[in-house]
């Protein structure tokens, strides 16, 4: 049976505008207990940002975390993106291929409606599986 991404995806996204500091967004990641927040204006999406970029793109190349700005370092566009009713097997595929971790879904001319994380497919498709185990976990922090 075909599973359709809206059935696997996160639907409850945390967004930021892209004039938003580095210490705001990672505290909206604390706070929702996600590891990306989508970086948009109302309906148009930007880019993505991830807890990573902040570390790897933000702290360790010594940018001020609450001077620098998500739509400086955030993932822009051309954005690989996931329409919900594309099948898990294809978000697989641009995971693969790309070789990331997340992939924005949108709608209706690129309106950001969730986002399906390699744990979710990992859920989704072997749910007893040590990757699907740890998404699932409660958070420690």
């Amino acid at each position: 049976m075909t599973t359709r991404v809206r059935e696997v995806m996160s639907a409850h996204i945390t967004s930021v505008e892209p004039m938003t500091s580095l210490t705001r967004a990672a505290r909206l990641m604390r706070e929702q207990n996600v590891g990306d927040v989508l970086v948009a204006y109302d309906c148009d999406l930007f880019g993505l940002l991830t807890d990573r970029d902040i570390v790897l793109r933000g702290v360790a190349e010594g940018h001020d975390p609450e001077a620098t700005t998500v739509g400086t370092l955030c993932t822009r566009p051309p954005l690989v993106t996931l329409d919900p009713d594309d099948t898990t097997d294809h978000a697989v595929e641009l995971m693969r291929e790309h070789a990331v971790r997340r992939l924005p879904v949108v709608e209706h001319g690129g309106c950001p409606v969730g986002v399906v994380s390699l744990g979710d497919l990992a859920a989704e498709e072997d749910p007893h599986s040590a990757l699907a185990d740890i998404s699932r976990a409660t958070p420690t922090h």
